[in-house]
This record gives C-alpha cells, structure tokens and sequence, in this order.
C-alpha cells in the first residue's frame, strides 16, 4: 500500500495532538506516582515509538530528554523478546530495568506497550520512572561502592507484566519483594500502568478522527523533517575537527581520575562524535551501557540546536563512535548505577568541543553532578524509610546572558523535589538551602551559583550515601571564560565534619539525632573572559552576595569598587 501524501498543516496538527498524548501520559504518571522522586521532580518520560524499529517518534516535553534516545533501546529489546517468543499480543505490556538493554540505571522501570488498531501493529507506548528503590546494597540503589550490577539493585530482563490485557500477579509479587518501599512501588506501578491506558485511549481517538494511514504517513514525515532539519543545522557550521577532554573524579573504587574524551567532527551535513581516548571500563558504578552513550550524544546535541524535534530522525546524520571496551559502553554485569555522572561529563566534552566551532551556539559547562544523597532508616514504629533526592547547581555562562543559578542537570526538565515535600515525607530537616557565593565561574557572562544544603537527622539513626562528581575537576568555562567552584560534602560525626576520602563519593555514613549533612555544589563555568565583565554588574553581584569584596577583586579588578554598592 503506498503510503498517502501528508500537506504541511495536517503534519503539523497531528504533530501537537501526538506531543498532546505523550504531555498528557507524562502528567497522569506525575499525579499518580507515591514517590517524590516521580511525582515532584518528574524523573520519567513517556513516548510512541516506531513498530519496527523502536525508533523514537514523539516524546513528552516533561520528560526527561536522556530518556529519549535510550527508550528507543528499550523499545527495540521488547521488540526482540517478541520475536523470539512469537506471541505479542493487543493488551500486552512489558516491564524490565535491565540496563545494559534499556538504557541509564536499574531505577528506572520501563514499561513497554504495543498498539494495535484493527489487529494490525501500529507503534509503541512506553513509559519510564525512576522507582524509589529496586533492591541492592544501598537504599535508593545509588551504590557509588557498587562492582557490579547486583549490588545496585534487583535486575529484570523484559518479561510480560500484563498478557493479553491479564494483569500477571506472579511479575507484581517479585517486584514488590525486592523493594524495601513496596507501597512507593505499587503506586508508581499503578500510574505508569494507567499512563499507557490514556495513551492507548488518545491514540484510539486519533486514529478515530484520522485514520490510521495518515497517522502512520505523519509518523514517517515527521522523521524525515527532523533529519531534514539537522543536516540543515549541521551545514551551516564550518567544517573542522575540534577535540575536549574532562575527568571524572574516580569510579568510587579506585581514587584514579578517568578521563572522557571527544572528537567531534563536521563535514558538510554529516557529523561525528568520536570518544577514543575515553577510559576503559572500571570496576565502579560510573560505567554506562553504550545505549546511554548514544542517548547522551541525542542530548548534547539537542541543546546545542534547541529548535530540533525530538524525533530519531535527528540522528541520522550523526556517527557516534564509542571505543569497545571503555565506560562507554560496558557490558553486563558492569555496574552502571552512576550513568548520570558520567553521561554529564560527556555533555561537558561535548560542549566544549563545540564551543570551538560554534562559541555562540554553546553554554560553559553546568555543574556536573546529581549529587545523589539518600538518607535511610527506620522510624520508632519499625517503618523503612528512605529518602533519596538529586540537588542543584549552577549553570554554564553563554553568548546572551549569565548561568541559571541553583538549576537542574542538563540531562533533565526534571525539578529538585521542594524542602517542604522532603521534610513531610521524612524525618529530617533542611537547616540550610540556600545560593552559594563565589562558586561561579568568572567570564563577561558569568556562571551561575552553586546551592548550600545542610540536612539534620531527626530521628535516632541513619546511614547517608552520597554519589557525586565535581569534588576534584571544576565545571570549565568556554571562549575563555573561567572554571567554576568544586563540589564540596562534609557529614558530622561525633568526633567533628569530616569529608570523604574519594571527594564525591561515600558509602554507610552513621549519623544520629541531630547531627548532619552538608552539600556544596558547583556553580557554573563562565562565558568569555572576566575582563570583558561590566564592572556595575561585577559591583551588583556583590550587592547581591552572589561575590564577595575580596574574590570580586580578585577575579574582576578593582574597578567595580568606584561604583556605588
């Protein structure tokens, strides 16, 4: 059947009603999900996918945009499992958190549904959230200690929760018994499970209005746009080789640096990413999958052109070389719990690379690490408790303005969960949340600051995991603008504050009723060099406490200081 012609606002209505769909999926997961993780700081994405290749079509603009690329992976490996077992069926969903498979970490639950219209295979809906905890050595599953996979968590290959619309209670009974937060499970369970109903429900409507042949012929154009636009993207920049390289602090064995290293090369319409020279596969958790390396290269790229769609058909003009062998792309059972770390320093090299081919088109690099603190114990009643959260830094400087101060990782639209939803849900107090000063990097366009956290215990014991990054190679500027602070973490013991030994890493920290963590995150790199920076805003960052006299001087000169303060 040849495929019909599709006229250009009829694409672009279908484009909005399927963005919709996604949008919608993402705000049904994030009202029902229990754990905060999910239903305030949107850690999940939903998407349609390509019935024969996985390939992504749409995705939610609430999603996290990491999830775009590595859902594809997730999506083909149901599509395998399928054609090996032969029996893919209308009402079927498929779960699994295996990584080295489906992408980012064991977390991160992926649920996978095909849609059928008239018995006929139409695309696939798929969603994605990060659960509370799976299992493994620590609460909240960041093992920075983690050798391999079974530390981190409990691991599931693609198996069929739901057959033929039968809810499978045995897969449930396995989930909930290798979780220490079963209820937080069941509930975010049950919203991802109704994410794909209204997905399948939208779309049964769509096609309703439509037909399924000018669905399916809007599928296919908006991919072909979407290379369409990249290659147009890509011409426009000269061509060249350009290289970048940054570190990782260690793999939270080891106390040795790793470095990460990019080629990034443009040729025309075509352009290449090549990581040789990147470290090898380490024995610690900041390995990841080489699906989430090519997600990660998705990402980079889709802020370095933000009109782009999210669509595979964006890289399709793009080679991503990922040496065998390296962190890049490690094979089970590596441990991988830490890929957000990592996946942040590829986008540093990344950028970097492209600040010297495009400088206006880049931001100086963000400040690089999740700093994934989970605090867990038990409360006077016998009830497990766990809190796991991420926490924010500053941004990179740019061509236009300064760096966002106290913002997400550029991996993520997700948002870092309010103090007051911390503190409800757990027996800690927030003691301190506040902007950091002097932890931007200097430029013309300055970075943004870096945050202060202190927590305290409220009830008689815990233990305090942190995995992070930044504690021993600054967040860069770009187009000679200056690095950023380091990451700082301290707990109090009894004996004082005493930071670990790996910078941004540590495992089973003690603590009791009263004593506390500390975080101090990196702001971001600047932009162009400090001397190009206006002294009146030099002298208003210091009215603002963003700088204080001395390193204002010291970075800038001593010309804002003739201004009035």
């Amino acid at each position: 059947m040849t495929t019909p012609e599709i006229d250009p606002i009829t694409l672009a209505v279908l484009a909005g009603r399927m963005e919709q769909i996604a949008d919608e999926m993402d705000a049904t997961l994030f009202r029902a999900a229990f754990n905060p993780i999910i239903a305030e700081a949107h850690d999940a994405s939903h998407g349609l996918y390509h019935a024969e290749t996985g390939d992504t079509l749409v995705q939610g603009k609430s999603g996290l945009p990491i999830f775009v690329g590595v859902m594809a992976f997730a999506v083909k490996a149901v599509i395998d499992k399928a054609a090996r077992d032969g029996d893919l069926a209308e009402g079927d969903v498929y779960i699994f958190n295996d990584a080295h498979i489906g992408g980012t970490h064991l977390s991160d639950m992926r649920l996978v549904r095909p849609f059928f219209r008239d018995g006929k295979l139409v695309c696939y809906l798929a969603s994605v959230g990060h659960w509370h905890d799976v299992g493994g050595a620590v609460p909240g599953n960041y093992n920075p200690a983690a050798t391999e996979v079974f530390q981190e968590a409990f691991v599931l290959p693609p198996v069929k929760l739901v057959r033929a619309g039968v809810l499978q209670q045995d897969i449930v009974d396995i989930l909930l018994r290798n979780t220490r937060l079963p209820a937080s499970a069941q509930g975010d369970l049950n919203g991802q499970l109704s994410a794909l109903d209204l997905g399948a429900k939208r779309l049964d409507a769509l096609l309703n209005d439509y037909g399924t042949d000018t669905v399916q012929a809007a599928l296919t154009a908006l991919t072909d746009r979407a290379e369409t636009l990249m290659r147009a993207e890509i011409e426009a920049l000269p061509d060249g080789r350009w290289e970048a390289e940054d570190f990782l602090d260690n793999d939270g064995i080891d106390p040795e640096a790793l470095p990460i290293r990019v080629a990034l090369e443009v040729m025309g319409d075509r352009l290449t990413l090549d990581f040789t020279g990147t470290a090898g596969a380490v024995k610690g958790p900041v390995n990841i999958a080489l699906s989430t390396a090519i997600a990660t290269a998705y990402v980079a790229i889709k802020h370095i052109f933000p009109n782009l769609p999210a669509n595979a058909g964006v890289m399709h003009p793009i080679t991503v070389t990922v040496p065998e062998g390296s962190l890049l792309a490690a094979e089970f059972p590596r441990p991988t719990g830490g890929y957000t770390e990592t996946i942040l320093r590829m986008i540093d090299v990344i950028f970097s690379a492209a600040a010297q081919a495009a400088p206006e088109r880049v931001v100086a690099n963000a400040y690089g690490t999740i700093n994934a603190l989970s605090i867990a114990g038990t409360r006077a009643n016998g009830a497990r408790w766990v809190m796991f959260s991420f926490y924010g830094g500053g941004h990179g400087g740019s061509l236009e303005s300064n760096g966002l101060n106290h913002g997400n990782a550029p991996i993520s639209t997700a948002t870092i969960p309010p103090a007051e939803i911390l503190e409800a849900a757990y027996p800690v107090m927030f003691r301190q949340w506040a902007l950091r000063p002097d932890s931007a990097g200097a430029g013309a366009q300055r970075g943004g600051l870096g945050a202060v956290y202190e927590i305290e215990l409220l009830e008689e014991e815990a233990e305090a995991f942190l995995f992070g990054e930044r504690g021993r190679f600054a967040p860069q500027g770009v187009a000679g603008g200056g690095a950023a602070a380091l990451n700082v973490f301290a707990h109090e013991t009894d004996a004082g504050w005493q930071t670990p030994a790996l910078a941004s890493k540590a495992v089973g920290m003690k603590l009791r009723r009263g004593q506390r963590v500390r975080l101090e995150t990196p702001g971001g790199g600047g932009y162009g060099p400090a001397a190009a920076r206006a002294p009146e805003r030099v002298a208003r960052d210091v009215a603002l406490g963003y700088l204080s006299p001395e390193v204002a001087t010291e970075t800038y000169g001593p010309a804002w200081q003739e201004l009035p303060v």
